[in-house]
């Protein structure tokens, strides 16, 4: 049985979703900035997580 979500939970989504896409686009630019190997990569996956926590997330609004 699929349950429909509330008003509150659509808006908790948008905002989580929001900042996932923030925090995406941050990590990104840091890796980009990044001279350190080490760093740049840690930046990479960072960001990668958020690009797919974003995505799970958005499932919810489909």
């Amino acid at each position: 049985m699929k349950s429909e979500l509330s008003e509150l939970d659509v808006q908790n989504l948008r905002h989580l979703i929001g900042g996932y896409d923030t925090t995406h686009c941050k990590m990104n630019d840091y890796a980009n900035n990044a001279t350190d190997q080490q760093v740049k990569q840690f930046f990479q996956k960072a960001a990668q997580s958020a690009k797919e926590n974003k995505q799970q997330l958005m499932q919810f609004l489909g």
